[in-house]
């Protein structure tokens, strides 16, 4: 609010002169007795102090109540708070800036810790792969090279035909040897030249022995040679044995051809084959002309088989079976050529 003009401004001083004829002018005027010097004024009774009450000695003041605080002046501009507003917002801001850093900061490290014990793990892999390629590379050398796992024994089993003597005298040829070194190949040409031998298989038994596990030949028929002996075949046709005198439980082949194997002999043997043991064993001869004409007997009993062809030769096992267990031991023919009936002839 503007004030009218002149009203701030101090009034010019005075003059000397005309201060003082202002004062000769002017009678003071007299001064009255102080407050202090007044005498005390009694209070009139029909005055309205007299009717109050005297305060009692030493009472004490009532409590002034609280002052409410001043209202603000209808001109007064409210105080500026915006600016401490931002100031609190920009120093809110710096704090988490500072955490998001130190949080950043935390990470960038543990990723640090991470790669690196990743890499470490890596690189301990690798060299324990190394070590353990060249710990087995270092065994083999010495497997190969060294004199302790050298050939020294040679154990031959499963022979009864075969001289087993002449088979280790064979592969004792390679003693000293490294076990890791042995020729096999060799040892296969050696056993060849044992054709009663039908397989092998060989076992390593550290340091220096190999043990020759020996399947042989079983003869399945026997053929009257020329000479009278009895030459003793396996299906295949290869010689097992020569013997003078008959093997028990090992049947005849007759008239089936001068050369083994051939057609007649094929079809004989795969009957015998298809027999369980107990039943081949108690044929004493088989008689093939061709593969469709097989004929059987029995050891000890006047009885014959007519089998005809090698075909379904399972069927006519258990055909067989069941005609020999009505008719037992009578003599005859048993016609078992055709699988859908089979018959009995008594002799």
């Amino acid at each position: 609010m503007k004030r009218p003009e002149g009203f701030d401004k101090a009034p010019p001083p005075a003059d000397p002169k005309q201060r003082a004829g202002r004062a000769a002018r002017t009678p003071r005027a007299p001064v009255e007795p102080s407050k202090r010097d007044r005498a005390p004024r009694t209070p009139d009774a029909a005055s309205p102090e007299a009717a109050r009450p005297a305060k009692a000695a030493g009472a004490s003041k009532p409590a002034r109540p609280p002052r409410s605080p001043r209202p603000r002046a209808a001109g007064r501009p409210p105080k500026d708070t915006g600016r401490r507003d931002a100031r609190r917002a920009a120093a809110e801001a710096r704090r988490e800036a500072r955490r998001a850093a130190a949080e950043r900061r935390r990470y960038e490290k543990a990723e640090i810790r991470r790669f690196t014990r990743r890499q470490r793990t890596r690189r301990i892999a690798i060299w324990t792969t190394v070590g353990t390629v060249g710990l087995v590379v270092v065994l083999v050398l010495v497997a190969i090279l060294s004199p302790i796992l050298s050939l020294r024994t040679v154990l031959v089993e499963g022979t009864s035909r075969v001289d087993a003597s002449a088979v280790q005298a064979k592969v004792e040829a390679q003693l000293g040897t490294p076990l890791a070194l042995i020729d096999y190949g060799r040892i296969d040409a050696d056993l060849r030249e044992f054709p009663v031998i039908r397989s092998y298989t060989t076992e390593t038994i550290p340091p220096g022995t190999i043990v020759l596990h020996i399947t042989e030949r079983q003869p399945v028929v026997g053929v009257a040679s020329a000479s009278g002996d009895f030459v003793y075949v396996d299906p295949a046709g290869v010689t097992v044995q020569t013997s003078k005198e008959r093997l028990p439980g090992v049947p005849l082949v007759i008239e089936s051809g001068t050369s083994l194997p051939n057609p007649a002999f094929d079809a004989a043997v795969e009957v015998l084959q298809a027999m369980p043991a107990e039943l081949r064993g108690q044929i004493d001869t088989i008689t093939a002309t061709t593969r469709d004409d097989v004929w059987l007997t029995f050891a000890g009993v006047p009885q014959a088989v007519k089998w005809g062809s090698a075909d379904d030769s399972l069927t006519k096992v258990r055909l067989l079976e069941i005609l020999r267990a009505n008719f037992g031991g009578t003599p005859g023919t048993f016609d078992v050529s055709a699988t859908s009936n089979g018959i009995f002839r008594p002799a």
